[in-house]
C-alpha cells in the first residue's frame, strides 16, 4: 500500500489527509482522520455522458457503518446496515447543497459521491465527511470551482464558551444550545444548518465571522495540496445554443415574457413558456439521438433568459416577480383549531398560494421513537414530520415514501421547534406534528414551522414561545459584487431564479433554525447578516398574525388526548412493581387499559383514558404504601383466628387486630361480632423491627362494633 499524509489544524485540533492507493479505481479519493474519527471519501465521474438528462446529474451517499462504534447491528436474523438512517440522509443533502452549487451545470457525465464513516471518535463525521468530499473531488481531474470547507460551530449547555469542531453525540434531549454548520469558499458561505436556543440576530453573525476564519484554514490547505500533486481537471464544453434556436425564441417565447413575467401570475406564465418551448423544439428536433445537445442547449436557454429577466427587473428596477415590494410579505392567515373534535390539535397557515395543514397527536412515553443509530441510541419525544404531495403543486405523480427533500423540510421545522418544547418533566407527552402542504408557491418548510406552532398551541402543548419562519431571497450581479437586492419571502421564480433560498426561522426573541441553500459560489456574509435582520422583522410581522389567532397555549389539552399522571416509588420497590416476569405491572395494564413506563429513578408514569390512568395510580401507591404508626385506611378481613383477625390493606399487605383491639368492650370470640369478607376501618397501632404491623379498629372507630346488651 503506497499512502502520504499530510496534516492541518482548524479549530485547534489536528486532521489529517491520508491519500493512498486504496480506491485507486475512483476519480479522486482521500481518507480524513481527527480525534479518532476516519472517514474515506471518493469521488467518480462516468466515462459516457447521458446527453437525454436536462440536469446536472449528481449523487452523494454518506454511508454510515456499525463497526465505526464497535458495534453489531441489532436484530437476530439481519445484521447488515439497511436502508440510510434519517441522520445518514440528512448528512448526504448536507453536503449535497454545500458541492453541487459548483459545479457547472451544463455536463452530462453523472458524479457519484460516496463517503463511508471508518470510525467515530470526538470529531464530528458530518463534517469530516464534508471536507473529505471537497478534498477528494478538488484533487481528483472532475472539473468544479471548488474547494470549499466545513466547520461546527457550538455552544453546550451549561458552558458559555462557543467552540469550534466540539463534537458531542446526539441523545435523547437536545446537547447544544448552539449547533451550526457552516460551509464556505473564499469568505463567503454557501450552506448553513443550524439549530440554537434564540440566540440574537448579532451572536448568530459573530458565529459566521469565527467560522469562515476557520473554513480559510481549510480551503488553503486544499489548494497548497491541488498546486502540487492535483490531476488535471477534464474539459467538457458548453454546448452553445444554435443562432436559429435564439431567433426562434425571440419570435416566439420573448413576446410572451416580456408582457406577462412579471405579474402575480409568474409562475404560471414561465411555466407555460416552458411548455410553449418544449413542443417547438419537440417539433423541430424531435427524439433524434444526434439532436438532442442542441435541443438541451436551447431548453438551457430559456431558463437562462428567465433568470436574466428576474435578475433585471430586481436590481434595476426593485421590481419582484409578483410586484410586492422587495421586503413584503404576502397575505397571511392563521387558524388554530376548528377542524374536528377528534384531532388533540390544528393549526392551517397561508402566505400568499403556500399553504400547509399541520395536526398535532398526543401519546404518552410508550410512544417515543427509538432510534438506533451508528454513533448512539437514543428516545425522542418530540417528532415532526412534513409531507409534499403531488397535488400540492398541481402535479400528478407517485404518493408514498418519503424523499430527501420531504425529510430535509421536516426536521428543518422540527429543529425550530425544538428550543420551545416543554421539557419532559412539565409535559412527559410524547408529541408529534405531521405538516401536509397543501398548495405550494415558495417556502412551504417554514410555512409548515408556522402551521405547526399553531397546532401545538391549539392542542394545549405548553410551548415556551410561538415559532414563525421565513425565507430572505437574493438577486446578485454578476458584474459588480456590491450590486445586490435581498428579497423577503420569496415565492417559487425567486426561488427557483435567484442566488439563494435563506430560511430563518425564530421566536419574538431570537433565532431557532437556520438552512441556507444557494446556486451561487457563495454568498458574503455582511449580505447574509442583513438578511438576518430582515428575517426578523418579517418574523415579527407573521408572530402578530399568529398570536392574534391564538395568544398562548390553550390551558388544557384535548379530552381526546391520552391522561398522563405520574407517581414517585421507591428504587427497591420497582422489582415489586414489576413482578415475576413482569406479572404485576401486567395485571394493571390489563386491568385499566393503561402504558406504565418506570424509570431508573422510580418515577412511574401512567398513559391511560376513560379514568384509566387514575385507576392504575391509585392502585400502584396502594401497592407501595409503606405504612407507619397512626395511618388509618380501610381494610378487608381475610382471617379469623381465636386470639384475632387478620385484615388486609392497601395492595397486599396482611396484619393482625388482636382481639382486645377489635372493640371498646370485651370480647368473647372474634366471630361473634366479625366474620372474613367484612370490611372494617383499622389504625396502624404498632410496627415491629420486622416491619410487621399491628392494627386497631376500636382506635379507628370506637363505635364500628356495638356492645350487645
Amino acid at each position: 500500500m503506497q499512502s502520504k499524509e499530510y496534516e492541518v489544524e482548524v479549530g485547534g485540533k489536528k486532521i489529517v489527509a491520508m491519500f493512498s492507493d486504496l480506491a485507486d479505481q475512483a476519480n479522486g479519493s482521500v481518507i480524513l482522520k481527527s480525534e479518532g474519527t476516519v472517514v474515506m471519501a471518493t469521488a467518480v465521474i462516468s466515462k459516457d455522458e447521458s446527453k437525454s438528462l436536462g440536469f446536472f446529474n449528481l449523487t452523494v451517499e454518506y454511508l454510515e457503518k456499525f463497526y465505526a462504534t464497535g458495534r453489531i447491528l441489532g436484530g437476530q436474523y439481519n445484521k447488515r446496515e439497511g436502508r440510510p438512517s434519517d441522520q445518514a440522509i440528512l448528512a448526504a443533502r448536507m453536503i449535497d447543497r454545500t458541492i453541487r452549487p459548483l459545479f457547472d451545470q451544463h455536463i452530462k457525465n453523472a458524479v457519484q459521491i460516496i463517503i463511508t464513516v471508518i470510525a467515530v471518535g470526538e470529531m464530528d463525521p458530518k463534517v469530516l465527511g464534508i471536507n473529505g468530499a471537497s478534498l477528494a473531488i478538488s484533487m481528483s481531474d472532475i472539473p468544479w470551482n471548488g474547494p470549499v470547507g466545513a466547520v461546527h460551530i457550538s455552544r453546550t449547555s451549561g458552558d458559555n464558551n462557543i467552540k469550534v469542531n466540539n463534537y458531542v453525540p446526539s441523545s435523547d434531549e437536545p446537547v447544544y444550545e448552539l449547533d451550526l454548520l457552516v460551509c464556505g469558499k473564499d469568505k463567503t458561505i454557501n450552506m448553513i444548518e443550524a439549530m440554537s436556543f434564540e440566540f440574537s440576530e448579532e451572536e448568530i453573525g459573530k458565529c459566521f465571522d469565527m467560522a469562515s476564519v476557520e473554513i480559510s484554514k481549510w480551503e488553503d490547505f486544499q489548494k497548497k495540496l491541488m498546486s502540487e500533486f492535483g490531476k488535471s481537471k477534464l474539459v467538457f464544453p458548453k454546448p452553445q445554443v444554435e443562432k436559429e434556436d435564439i431567433e426562434l425564441f425571440n419570435e416566439k417565447i420573448k413576446p410572451i415574457l416580456d408582457e406577462k413575467l412579471l405579474t402575480k401570475d409568474s409562475k404560471k406564465v414561465g411555466a407555460n413558456a416552458e411548455k410553449i418551448w418544449d413542443e417547438i423544439l419537440e417539433e423541430k428536433y424531435g427524439e433524434n439521438e444526434e439532436n438532442i445537445t442542441k435541443k438541451n442547449a436551447a431548453l438551457d436557454y430559456l431558463h437562462n433568459q428567465l433568470d436574466k429577466m428576474f435578475h433585471e427587473a430586481a436590481l434595476k428596477e426593485n421590481k419582484r416577480a409578483d410586484g410586492r415590494k422587495i421586503d413584503e410579505i404576502r397575505k397571511l392567515y392563521a387558524k388554530a383549531g376548528g377542524i374536528s373534535n377528534v384531532l388533540h390539535g390544528s393549526g392551517i397557515f397561508y402566505r400568499g398560494e403556500t399553504h400547509v395543514l399541520s395536526v398535532l397527536a398526543l401519546g404518552g412515553p410508550e410512544d417515543m421513537q427509538t432510534i438506533e443509530g451508528m454513533e448512539f441510541e437514543s428516545k425522542k419525544r418530540f417528532m415532526h414530520h412534513y409531507n409534499f404531495p403531488p397535488y400540492s403543486g398541481g402535479e400528478t405523480g407517485r404518493v408514498g415514501g418519503i424523499n430527501r427533500r420531504e425529510m430535509g423540510h421536516g426536521f428543518l421545522a422540527e429543529k425550530a421547534l425544538t428550543p420551545v418544547i416543554p421539557e419532559k418533566i412539565n409535559f412527559p407527552y410524547t408529541i408529534r406534528v405531521v405538516s401536509e402542504s397543501t398548495a405550494s408557491n415558495g417556502s412551504t418548510s417554514q410555512a409548515s414551522i408556522c402551521a405547526a406552532t399553531l397546532a401545538l398551541m391549539d392542542g394545549g402543548v405548553p410551548i415556551k414561545t410561538p415559532v414563525a419562519g421565513i425565507s430572505i431571497g437574493l438577486m446578485s450581479s454578476e458584474t459588480d459584487e456590491n450590486k445586490y437586492v435581498l428579497l423577503s419571502d420569496i415565492q417559487g421564480p425567486e426561488d427557483h431564479y435567484g442566488d439563494m433560498d435563506f430560511k430563518i426561522a425564530g421566536t419574538k426573541d431570537g433565532i431557532t433554525a437556520i438552512q441556507l441553500d444557494v446556486k451561487v459560489g457563495g454568498i458574503k456574509i455582511n449580505i447574509l447578516k442583513e438578511a438576518l435582520i430582515r428575517a426578523k422583522n418579517a418574523r415579527l410581522e407573521i408572530l402578530d398574525v399568529i398570536t392574534k389567532e391564538i395568544s398562548s397555549p390553550r390551558p388544557n389539552i384535548s379530552d381526546r388526548a391520552p391522561k398522563i399522571l405520574t407517581t414517585k416509588i421507591k428504587k427497591d420497590q420497582i422489582g415489586m412493581v414489576i413482578g415475576p416476569g413482569g406479572k404485576n405491572i401486567n395485571a394493571i395494564r390489563e386491568k385499566t387499559g393503561v402504558e406504565i413506563t418506570i424509570e431508573e429513578d422510580g418515577t412511574v408514569i401512567v398513559t391511560g383514558k376513560n379514568g384509566g390512568a387514575e385507576e392504575a395510580i391509585k392502585i400502584i401507591e396502594n401497592m407501595t404504601h409503606e405504612y407507619k404508626v397512626g395511618d388509618t385506611a380501610e381494610g378487608v378481613v381475610v382471617k379469623i383466628m381465636e386470639f384475632g383477625a387478620f385484615v388486609k390493606i392497601g395492595y397486599d399487605t396482611e396484619a393482625l387486630v388482636h382481639i382486645s383491639e377489635l372493640a371498646p368492650f370485651r370480647v368473647a370470640k372474634v366471630s361473634d361480632i366479625i366474620k372474613e369478607g367484612d370490611s372494617v376501618p383499622v389504625k396502624v397501632i404498632k410496627l415491629d423491627e420486622k416491619g410487621r404491623l399491628s392494627l386497631s379498629i376500636k382506635e379507628a372507630d370506637p363505635t364500628f362494633f356495638k356492645k350487645e346488651n
